[in-house]
């Protein structure tokens, strides 16, 4: 079954000449600060909480659920949405050559959740444990057009002092807010993570979760003997999945 990413949220974003109808929005949890919500909402505008007329500036605070509107500091400007592309995702875990290889390479780099830190103790037994994809292996093309396949074995630059998770959603398992673990973020290893790939990440989780409505959710546990083109069909957005499906166990056995 589909999910509505709306459903549940508790903070509102509108622009303060259209009050009615709201840019985005999202659920909130601990790491949510005014000054993350700030930098997400960056440009020349002013943002206040409904019926305060206070406005924002950057701070530790946590923000506060209600309504925001946002205002343009230009003379005559408006608010606009970014008109960045989301890029489908669906769960790339499925077995082949390639997974299997990166999947083995992640469990001998790391050796443990990067996000709760939990260490893992049994070599033979990574129950609980599961390598993810910060890029999604569907989309290869878009992948080289945006240059990170140069990431790969680039490690020059300045990392950032701590990159934290940032849930979207209500947050059972506690990883909110946490600091990814920094054995997967060494910058004199070519297997650790670039800052540029998870910068990307965040940018596509924002516009998939806040922007508007959010985009629909997919299901992705289809238990043995489900009828998956069937489900697939009767979701949201059936071509597109579709196609990302196909493109994904494509490029799994595609090596770049």
């Amino acid at each position: 079954m589909s999910f509505n990413r709306s459903r549940g949220r508790n903070v509102h974003f509108y622009s303060a000449s259209d009050p009615v109808h709201a840019l985005g929005g999202l659920i909130l949890n601990q790491s949510v600060t005014v000054k993350n919500i700030l930098i997400i909402t960056s440009g020349s505008y002013s943002v206040s909480l409904r019926g305060t007329r206070k406005i924002l500036t950057p701070s530790d605070k946590p923000l506060e659920p209600g309504h925001y509107d946002i205002r343009s500091n230009s003379p005559g400007g408006t608010i606009s949405i970014a008109d960045e592309p989301c890029v489908t995702r669906v769960y790339s875990g499925t077995e082949s050559g390639r997974t299997e290889e990166f999947r083995n390479q992640v469990r001998e780099h790391d050796g443990r959740c990067v996000i709760t830190g939990v260490v893992h103790a049994d070599a033979d037994y990574w129950y609980g444990f599961e390598a993810a994809h910060i890029f999604p292996l569907s989309d290869n093309k878009l992948f080289m057009d945006l240059g990170f396949p140069r990431l790969v074995t680039n490690r020059q630059g300045e990392h950032d002092s701590g990159i934290n998770s940032f849930a979207f959603r209500p947050d059972p398992f506690k990883v909110d807010g946490r600091v990814l673990d920094p054995i997967c973020r060494e910058s004199n290893d070519e297997r650790s993570v670039q800052d540029e790939l998870l910068r990307w990440h965040f940018c596509q989780s924002v516009l998939i979760n806040m922007r508007g409505a959010g985009e629909p959710g997919f299901e992705m546990d289809f238990p043995g003997g489900t009828d998956m083109v069937g489900e697939i069909l009767s979701g949201p957005e059936p071509a597109k999945r579709m196609e990302t499906e196909l493109s994904l166990r494509l490029n799994e056995f595609t090596w770049p």
